[in-house]
Parts: structure tokens; sequence; C-alpha cells
């Protein structure tokens, strides 16, 4: 399969801390933001975000999740999912904010924020493309 199967998948994943989301508004039009990101070991994102942001408004309305990861070169990673909310402190969330935190060590600063909230982003579908090699082009679905 050219090489590139789940675990250079999720390397190319954790080597990157930042990403495009893109959620659905109330107007049912999309809107896109940068965010910094982790991944845990089931491909499972974790990002943060505050309470008063259109992103987070729309995950609660409408939880499906397009997200872009860029580069290097011409490597790219398509990623869709389902958003779910992530506690700041239930016991039962730490595995997610600890896979945050190994990438973003400074997010437990940020816990004393206002309105500060974290989800995650269960997988169903990814295409990683590398056209520097090729192309090469390998789907991934969950």
């Amino acid at each position: 399969m050219n090489g590139f199967g789940l675990p250079e998948l999720l390397a190319y994943m954790r080597s990157h801390r930042l990403a495009v989301v893109a959620t659905i508004g109330a107007d049912l039009k999309p809107q896109s933001a940068l965010v910094g990101i982790a991944v845990t070991q089931t491909f499972e994102l974790v990002f943060d975000t505050l309470s008063g942001t259109r992103k987070h408004a729309n995950l609660l309305a409408r939880p499906h999740i397009a997200v872009v990861y860029s580069g290097p070169g011409e490597q790219t990673l398509q990623f869709e999912g389902v958003a779910f909310p992530i506690s700041l402190a239930d016991e039962s969330d730490s595995s997610y904010r600890a896979a945050y935190y190994s990438a973003w060590p400074d997010g437990r600063e940020r816990l004393s924020w206002k309105g500060l909230a974290y989800w995650g982003v269960r997988p169903i579908w990814a295409r990683y493309s590398d056209f520097d090699k090729g192309p090469l082009i390998r789907e991934f679905r969950w």
C-alpha cells in the first residue's frame, strides 16, 4: 500500500501542532479556524477553544467537523469526524487532556481562562496525500 499505513498516519498527525478546523454555522455555511491540536493513540483529535467562539457554538449544534493538516511541501491530510466535548476536570476524560498537554504543555496554564472548553474528534474518514512523491494518496476509514 505504498508503505503508508496507520503508523505513518499517526506519525504525520503528531508531527503537526496546528491544523485548520471547519465547522458548520447556524446558517449552514462552513466556518474555519486555525487551532492547536493533539492526537491520541487511537487517532482522536483534541483541541481547546473558548465557549464564546463560533466553532464552539457550531459544534454544540452540529458536531460534524473537518480538519486539514498541511505540509511539509505538498503533503496534506483531510480528516473528518464527529466532535464531542471533553471535561476540564472529570477523571474519565483525563487521557484526552494528557494527550493535549503532551503536545501543548502550556495548556494547563489556560485552565484559568474564563470559558475554556476542550473538544475531541472521533475519526470517521481521512485522506493523506503526498504530491511530492508521485502522487501518493491513501484513504482511511474508522
